[in-house]
């Protein structure tokens, strides 16, 4: 179990990418009063580990209906890590989340707490296929079902308080500490990405 936490949570913060969420929760608050930054970022990670969490639990079931094969989706979701992971060390705001117009229309809704926040910036593509892929880990399956849940709740745990300060983060680190904070995540994260991708193309190999 430790193992697979070891591995679990780190894909699972660096992918959700709370740090990296802080510039643009900022930008779309800016007219907000402490008290709604703060219920809105609660319900964003309240929602946002909702969607995680049923994704992990109930996404083989999209393997079957599509008739997807767990090696085929472990290689998928390790290429979009790497996208993700890519920009990442660019310090540029993942495509693979929001876009640009995405942001702007955010920007403009007086509540952003359920869109674009909890989705797509919080569980976006690139969350939701970490999770599944994490779910297919070799092992007891209650196990491995409760590391990956603890990964999700612990995760967005983190969200909210970095969320809730994020106004004061960005004071604290600028735009230059922030930047320096995503390149180390996303070269993790990009490990992490090349493992998903080679045990995906090991058993895509073997069949």
């Amino acid at each position: 179990m430790l193992a697979t936490f070891a591995l679990a949570f780190p894909a699972v913060l660096f992918i959700v990418d709370p740090i990296g969420v802080v510039p643009l929760f900022v930008a779309m608050t800016a007219k907000d009063s402490p008290e709604k930054c703060r219920a809105m970022a609660l319900r964003a990670c309240v929602t946002a580990a909702s969607i995680l969490c049923f994704f992990a639990l109930f996404g083989t079931l999209i393997f079957q209906v599509f008739g997807v094969t767990l090696a085929a989706f472990r290689v998928a979701g390790g290429l979009l890590l790497m996208l993700t992971a890519l920009d990442m060390l660019r310090a540029q705001h993942p495509g693979t989340k929001t876009s640009a117009a995405e942001t702007a229309e955010g920007s403009a809704q007086e509540d952003i707490a359920i869109v674009p926040l909890a989705m797509p910036l919080l569980a976006g593509p690139g969350a939701i296929a970490t999770v599944m892929v994490l779910m297919a880990k070799e092992g007891p399956r209650h196990e491995v079902a409760l590391v990956v849940l603890a990964s999700v709740l612990i995760t967005m745990g983190l969200a909210y308080l970095t969320l809730r300060s994020a106004h004061l983060i960005k004071r604290v680190l600028k735009q230059t500490g922030i930047a320096i904070l995503e390149r180390i995540f996303g070269l993790i994260l990009a490990a992490i990405a090349v493992q998903f991708v080679f045990e995906g193309g090991r058993e895509l190999l073997r069949g």
